[in-house]
């Protein structure tokens, strides 16, 4: 089970797992007959290895290698309904809205009523001369399947990705730079280091900076009985509430309890009002977030808050920006009862602080004097707290000047955590710059757009782009100093040309989960041949039941867009396979568009961008995988059943994770002059395709173009330690490969004090 765990996580950084010491490989054997089998097998799903992983796979049992070829193809998927809707799908039924109004008054009025036809299994009556019944898998007007398929195509890729070797030591290494990652951990680095957490003792010498990650040792940490070892890595009040609603509701952030009704609310609404079940979902978050812990949570939280090194005012002050959730907290945890038992008198003392409100708040003192105008005073509280005095500096600067503002900055700046100033320094631009329209990402999901600070109006567009670029200025100078101070014997360095394109994933977190990579958002890919064909696959493990998942996509043309979805199969460039709306037991169903790039490119397309909703109230479904396959070569779709899908052509794929509480997902954008995909992950609120904002996916494009890139980064610092860049990476004393940004949290070190890179 271990080792199965660890080849699920190496597979996202494109390796194997093995069970090996590197002196153990004999570089001179041939390789065995399971071995050349497996291979075969792997060829199949679009994996090669490289040389120095085949002579490995000679020294493990064909046990093992028969379980990586099992995981494999879980992975992949290959053991599911691959089946659509309609047969032969690359050419149009030529089904109408009218064949549907025909067969809705058929199945009103019935037999009786003179209509004649095919009475299907779901029960639908398909009278004469609607939809061809011969080209569907099921039923045409409900879209409920009633054939499954067994296979999938496999071996047309025509690139194939190469696999490393993974090592104990290299599975330890991945699992320290997530322990100890400077930015917050997407949903792939989340997943991966909780299952490595099953595997791994956590070492006292780890530096956990971030909270999310903190909320996921801890949680392996009580798992294993191990409370007291928790207790270092709580250090405020905040810290322990951000545990207790973490274990509540999943989510390592704190989120009101009415923003989580709320949204529950919202993700069960329905167009048609006979489906809608806002008001229940409302009501079930309500009661699943009611409060309740036995007594040895109780006993345990009031021991955690005891030892917290904070004074008690300094604790009351912590807990004040969510003293409601607070008040219910200690209520239900039966801290006031704990509070009056020996031993427990520095609770007593925060609980008694906290109720008579004898304290007051650094963000009051803060508000006063600006309220005041009081700029003396403003700075000088900022200064006492570097990380606020970046979340607000933009807003500072319109209100007290570019120059006393950024002074003050300038002092604490070499204080804050790279990825902060980092942040600043991508959101400038676009912040300072009043027709820029900027939207922000709720963490409960969808998109918001954010007005800009009406302050910016008394400035002129000089002054603003003067702010904008003394911002960028500021911290370009900060990171020279500190790449600087970093001690290295290194004279080259190498940085693959491909960096240069792939935005530092610092505030454009992912929450879905890449089981083939740990790709950054923004990361483009080719296309290699002249199709693109997008594909959905959800409901495995789940019993047959009404889910209605929709793949889609918007063509943006010059004059126009156009939408290829469940209600229109056939556009430009584009055909869709049929509308599903149940999935069948436990295998789960599927659904294709094909592109064609000769088409779009005629028609003088600009971008697709890609799309998939929940239509069924709720979220997306838990394990629903979405991506897209490329090719040089044609790749087969079955004239008898309509299958399409080949794991070896799958150049991304990714899937909803069981938390995530999105209700659709632009999860890419095809540039059509320059023949590249852009991944991306935009969530949406909305059922369909048509509650997409294109201008907000087009405005996400453009802020990830003027992000920093990580080429760009790896020069700021080659610049700052003096290192030559090399040709290649043989050449370089510290080479940055492709493979080498595969992991993102390797890539974060870059944010961090320590060095970081390839000897």
């Amino acid at each position: 089970m271990g080792n199965m765990t660890l080849t699920t996580v190496a597979l996202r950084y494109h390796a194997l797992y093995l069970p090996i010491k590197p002196e153990e490989i004999d570089l001179k054997s041939e390789p065995t007959a399971p071995v050349l089998a497996f291979v075969r097998r792997l060829r199949e799903n679009g994996f090669c290895l490289e040389e120095s992983l085949l002579h490995a796979l000679n020294a493990v049992s064909a046990d093992t290698l028969a379980g990586i070829t099992q995981c494999i193809n879980e992975v992949m998927g290959v053991t599911l309904n691959w089946a659509p809707l309609v047969k032969g799908w690359d050419v149009p039924t030529g089904e109408t809205m009218a064949d549907h109004l025909v067969t809705m008054i058929a199945n009103i009025f019935g037999e009786d009523a003179g209509f004649r036809g095919e009475r299907l299994p779901c029960g639908h009556l398909i009278p004469n001369g609607t939809f061809p019944l011969e080209r569907y898998n099921g039923c045409p007007f409900c879209g409920t399947p009633f054939r499954t398929t067994d296979y999938v195509f496999r071996g047309q890729g025509s690139k194939l990705k190469e696999l490393r070797l993974f090592t104990d030591d290299d599975m330890q290494q991945v699992f320290f730079s997530l322990l100890e990652s400077s930015t917050p951990l997407d949903g792939t680095q989340k997943e991966s280091l909780s299952q490595l957490l099953t595997v791994y003792d956590v070492p006292e010498s780890a530096r956990i900076t971030m909270k999310e990650t903190t909320m996921l040792v801890i949680r392996s940490l009580i798992g294993k009985k191990r409370d007291e070892d928790a207790t270092r890595y709580l250090k405020t009040p905040t810290d322990v509430l951000r545990y207790l609603w973490f274990e509540k509701t999943g989510y390592v952030q704190v989120i009101e309890p009415k923003v989580l009704i709320a949204h529950a609310k919202r993700l069960n609404m329905h167009m048609w009002l006979a489906a809608d079940q806002s008001a229940e979902a409302a009501a079930v978050m309500k009661n699943n977030l009611k409060l309740k812990y036995d007594r040895k949570t109780c006993r345990r939280v009031a021991s955690w808050l005891n030892v917290t090194p904070m004074s008690a005012h300094q604790a009351a002050e912590n807990m004040n920006p969510k003293r409601g959730m607070w008040v219910r907290m200690i209520r239900a945890l039966r801290l006031g009862e704990y509070a009056r038992r020996k031993g427990f008198e520095h609770l007593a003392e925060i609980i008694d602080v906290f109720y008579k409100q004898n304290y007051t708040t650094w963000q009051g003192h803060v508000d006063k004097a600006r309220n005041n105008n009081d700029a003396t005073t403003v700075f000088g509280l900022l200064r006492q707290r570097p990380g606020l005095f970046a979340r607000c500096l933009f807003s500072t600067i319109l209100r007290f000047g570019t120059e006393k503002t950024l002074a003050a900055f300038s002092e604490v700046a070499d204080e804050l955590p790279a990825r902060l100033l980092l942040s600043l320094g991508n959101a400038a631009e676009i912040y300072f710059d009043n027709r820029q329209e900027r939207f922000a990402r709720p963490i409960i999901g969808g998109t918001k757009q954010i007005m800009p600070n009406k302050l910016l109006a008394l400035y002129s567009d000089d002054e603003r782009k003067a702010m904008a670029d003394a911002v960028m200025d500021i911290y370009k100078a900060s990171m020279r100093r500190r790449f600087a101070q970093l001690a290295t014997s290194h004279k080259t360095m190498y940085i693959d040309p491909a960096l240069f394109h792939i935005p530092v994933g610092v505030g454009d977190r992912s929450t879905t989960i890449q089981d083939l990579s740990c790709a950054l958002m923004g990361t483009r890919f080719a296309v290699e041949g002249d199709a693109v064909r997008l594909f959905m696959q959800w409901g495995k493990g789940l019993p047959a039941q009404h889910l209605d998942m929709d793949l889609s996509c918007r063509i943006i043309l010059p004059h126009r867009t156009e939408e290829c979805a469940y209600y229109n199969l056939t556009c430009t460039g584009a055909k869709h396979s049929g509308d599903i709306r149940s999935i069948p037991e436990m295998v789960g169903t599927a659904e294709y568009i094909e592109l064609s790039l000769p088409e779009l490119e005629e028609a003088k397309a600009t971008h697709v961008v890609f799309t998939c909703n929940a239509y069924s109230t709720g979220a997306l479904s838990p394990n629903l995988m979405v991506g897209w396959m490329s090719s040089a070569y044609p790749m087969e779709l079955s004239e008898e059943d309509g299958v399409a899908y080949d794991p070896s052509c799958v150049q991304h794929m990714v899937r909803i994770s069981e938390g995530d509480l999105s209700k659709g997902l632009v999860f890419g954008v095809l540039d059509v002059a320059k023949r590249e995909i852009v991944w991306l992950e935009m969530p949406l609120s909305g059922q369909t395709l048509r509650d997409v904002n294109s201008g907000a996916v087009m405005a996400l494009l453009e802020r990830l173009d003027k992000k920093l890139s990580v080429g760009e980064l790896l020069r700021m610092k080659a610049e700052a330690q003096h290192l030559t860049l090399a040709e290649t990476a043989d050449e370089a004393d510290e080479s940055y490969t492709y493979q080498w940004a595969l992991n993102p949290a390797e890539v974060s070190r870059l944010l961090a004090s320590e060095k970081s890179g390839e000897a």
